[in-house]
């Protein structure tokens, strides 16, 4: 991976034009390559780190927010738009360049610049061009006097901010050590031997040590190949190994005389190769010794089979950004989804003034026009994935307004938009595979009064105006039981529900104030007000009058609208039994609520529904601030499109980002075979397991960063320890009585985020006290969980560094993983923040190995 020099203009400051809703306003911006960062100054200094940008947008592809700030054509080539995270919300920097030649040197340089640090972040790797990336940046920040030197004074100042616990004689030792010339300061050569002194890691050499110690101190090819299979729990060839092997040793004496190509040569070379303690580290920090053993990125499971054989990553109201009374509609929501993997988006669509809108009904979201939507998904749908996508959308506009949308999906998405059955079967017996939808995309809408033998009507075919959070199979009755259901658990059980609502409401309302201004709207007539949007929406916290159907009101479908449901036609769920049959295009949405009673009642019939069904699954309307539920509760009963608000950083988001990481982000993800085959005595049966993890050290953790983007200094050293969850789906259900009950333990709340049926098991090591930089534990931890149906793919490991003292603040750093494809043996775990941005320099050095009982 080569280094980017970054041209001497951008170093010293280029002067742009930034642009914001209040203003445009010119600044000077400068990228300063070795510390990562674009810098500007307001009111403050400012700060973008460069591995914080999640996207850079330029020319046409920054088109919908230049004409959102109503600028003209002609800027068009010269505009970036940044998108990145900073202080755990997304954000946008919008910036219009002097001249052509401006705008192309800071596109061309950044861009190169965001694909390096996008590389270093997608897991283990390039270690030497990670740690000359770390050394520039502690240099850079530390070389304050532009003289090429540091004092000692500078570089303990440096340790400090780096978290290293070191006397300061320690200090001073490495310090005169790496001072080659005895001349009091460090040059950038001694300052690169000092920092290969700090990070010294003692915990691999007694490791390196140990194991070659079975050979008289020499780490053959045989110490590795027993370490491999041992340890590492290998499946790699001896060939294999012993390629890897050569990968990294260096041999001592002559060169080995091998003909390329000869398995004979390459055995008879590694008699007198050893590997050294920084071969051997390479290795164990490099890909070939990854902690996700997902096939390096790629897709690799059968995509032939239908479509509800697999898991689909999915987004429940995409549109929104923030919470579901008076978050912001955009199509940001689409391009964050879509870049990340996800296959299924959400749609509720409502008459516009001239065209259709997209926005959440009768709440005071912001709207945004369904064809600047569908123009992003055409746009970003097989940027990540070349497997289908699925529109969910929620019709409620008028037939006119109906057949503008449809014309406005064929103009903007053309061949690729899926009008009738694929291949020469136009009747529909099974549904048809991601492979053979690869590039489509289909939509999904409510159809009421369609049974398998009626097939679909094109006429007199009507759908319900229902409310948007309840997507499109709940009706207003389904809504008030659930609000009721929600209100007797709070009373009954005395919990926090109301004042949780409670305080969503002063939120939402402070929010509403500051838009609106505070003497506009009497605080008892926002509150109704919201109380009244919430209850339309399926998120009332009181009782409200149900409508008998003959009052609802109706609206026609229109025909062409009706054409493009073909293998995701939305029906009413009308029970999961003999008596009721449904075609293989017919999907049903059930809300967390509708769905975890369904599944106490009738969890194996669910399952079996779902070999042969699309199922979508979606938050409950009392998630006001758009929390999420835990997924794999749902995976677990096999449905297909577990729905989740992308826009909010939590454990449910968390896991489901996890699952989707495999396959290579494909977004489709081949269940079971428990679940696409089921059988009651599989489903049944249980097993016990041991997870043994040992937690050794940690690797230049990270001090959080403030809004501007600049690290926050004034905390304490950390004391951090280290915490290890696993999360399992509440198998009680799997068997055929709903009354069966073959856990041993009861189900723990994961939290007022996630499903009080998932069960976690956590466990945690002492804290460390004053070492954020090289902590080492050596603790070793064991966590006991249960498994039906050898279901391990819905078993999910997450582990956090904590700092000691501060139980309701942010985690240092955090890594959830599948357990299905965490790596057994030693290995080093890429840390993440909270919103899952990879750090690029900090890692978990960990020891797993799972047992049966």
């Amino acid at each position: 991976m080569a280094d980017v020099p970054v041209p001497a203009l951008l170093q010293h400051g280029v002067p742009m034009i930034k642009v914001s809703p209040r203003s445009h306003k010119r600044y000077t911006f400068r990228l300063d390559a070795d510390q990562g960062q674009i810098i500007w100054e307001s009111k403050k200094l400012r700060i973008i780190p460069i591995e914080n940008i999640k996207e850079l947008r330029s020319g046409s592809d920054a088109t919908y927010y230049r004409q959102l700030y109503q600028f003209a054509h002609e800027y068009e080539d010269r505009w970036i738009t940044i998108v990145y995270i900073l202080d755990g919300q997304y954000k946008t920097l919008h910036l219009i360049a002097s001249s052509k030649e401006s705008f192309q040197l800071w596109d061309i340089t950044l861009r190169k610049l965001y694909a390096i640090r996008q590389e270093l972040m997608t897991g283990p790797g390039n270690e030497e061009m990670r740690h000359a990336m770390w050394v520039r940046q502690c240099w850079k920040s530390s070389e304050h006097q532009n003289d090429q030197k540091l004092s000692f004074d500078e570089v303990e100042r440096l340790c400090r901010r780096l978290n290293v616990n070191a006397s300061r004689d320690g200090l001073v030792r490495l310090f005169k050590q790496a001072d080659s010339q005895r001349s009091g300061f460090l040059d950038f050569t001694d300052f690169q031997k000092f920092v290969k002194l700090l990070k010294a890691r003692p915990e691999l050499d007694l490791l390196y040590k140990k194991l070659s110690s079975e050979n008289g101190g020499k780490f053959t090819f045989t110490i590795f190949e027993a370490f491999m299979r041992n340890y590492q729990k290998s499946s790699l060839s001896q060939e294999e190994l012993r390629t890897v092997f050569l990968r990294y040793t260096r041999k001592s004496g002559a060169k080995v005389a091998a003909t390329p190509g000869s398995p004979s040569s390459h055995l008879n070379g590694c008699d007198d190769v050893t590997m050294s303690l920084d071969a051997f580290t390479a290795f164990l920090l490099s890909p070939d010794n990854s902690a996700f053993t997902d096939r390096h990125g790629r897709i690799y499971q059968d995509m032939t089979q239908p479509l509800c054989h697999y898991f689909i990553s999915s987004s429940h109201n995409t549109y929104l950004v923030g919470h579901q009374l008076v978050g912001d509609s955009t199509i940001e929501g689409y391009i964050r989804a879509l870049l990340q993997g996800c296959r299924s988006v959400e749609l509720d669509i409502y008459d516009g003034d001239h065209e259709p809108m997209v926005f959440h009904g009768r709440t005071l979201t912001s709207k945004v026009r369904v064809r600047e939507v569908c123009e992003a998904i055409s746009k970003y749908a097989f940027v990540t994935s070349p497997y289908p996508i699925i529109i969910s959308a929620e019709v409620h506009c008028s037939v006119a307004q109906q057949d503008m949308l449809v014309a406005i999906m064929h103009e903007v998405f053309g061949e690729a938009l899926v009008s009738a059955p694929v291949g020469e079967h136009p009747k529909i017996d099974k549904l048809p595979s991601p492979e053979e939808l690869r590039g489509k995309v289909l939509l999904k809408a409510k159809n009421l009064y369609v049974s398998e033998q009626e097939r679909i009507r094109t006429k007199e075919v009507v759908v319900d105006t229902e409310s948007s959070s309840t997507d499109t199979s709940a009706s207003d009755l389904d809504i008030a039981n659930e609000v009721r259901e929600e209100l007797r658990r709070a009373k009954t059980q005395n919990i926090e529900a109301i004042k949780e609502l409670k305080e969503e409401f002063r939120k939402a309302r402070n929010v509403f104030n500051r838009v609106r201004g505070h003497h506009q709207v009497p605080e008892k007539s926002v509150t109704t007000a919201l109380v009244g949007a919430a209850t339309v929406t399926s998120t009332a916290i009181a009782e409200q009058p149900v409508k008998s159907e003959k009052q609802e009101t109706k609206v026609k479908m229109s025909a062409a609208l009706v054409a493009l449901l073909v293998y995701t036609v939305g029906v009413k769920c009308r029970g999961i039994n003999k008596k009721e049959r449904y075609a293989p295009e017919h999907v049903f949405s059930l809300s967390e609520t509708t769905a975890s009673k369904i599944m106490k009642q009738g969890m194996v019939d669910l399952i079996k529904h779902t070999k042969d069904h699309l199922v979508r699954i979606y938050p409950k309307g009392l998630r006001l601030s758009s929390t999420n539920y835990l997924p794999h509760r749902y995976w677990a009963a096999g449905a297909q499109l577990v729905a989740l608000n992308w826009q909010t950083f939590d454990l449910g988001y968390m896991i489901n980002h996890a699952m989707f990481q495999r396959n290579g982000r494909a977004g489709y993800l081949l269940k079971p075979e428990a679940l696409r085959f089921p059988d009651k005595g599989t489903l049944a049966r249980r097993t016990l397991h041991h997870l043994d993890v040992t937690i050794i050290s940690a690797q230049q953790l990270r001090r959080p960063k403030d809004s501007t983007g600049h690290e926050i200094i004034d905390r304490n050293i950390v004391d951090p320890y280290v915490e290890v969850s696993i999360y399992t789906p509440d198998w009680t259900h799997f068997s055929s009585s709903s009354s069966s009950s073959g856990s041993s333990s009861p189900p723990t709340p994961s939290g007022s985020n996630g499903s009080a049926t998932t069960r976690a098991i956590t466990a945690r090591t002492s804290s460390v006290k004053n070492n954020g930089f090289n902590p080492v534990w050596q603790e070793s931890l064991r966590l006991t969980f249960e498994c039906a149906a050898n279901l391990l793919d819905l078993v999910f490991v997450r582990f956090t560094v904590l700092r000691d003292g501060e139980n309701d603040g942010e985690p240092i750093a955090v890594y959830c993983v599948n357990l299905a494809s965490l790596a057994m043996g030693y290995r080093h775990l890429p840390l993440h923040d909270s919103q899952l941005c990879q750090y690029l320099f900090s890692t978990l050095f960990v020891k797993c190995s799972l047992q049966d009982d």
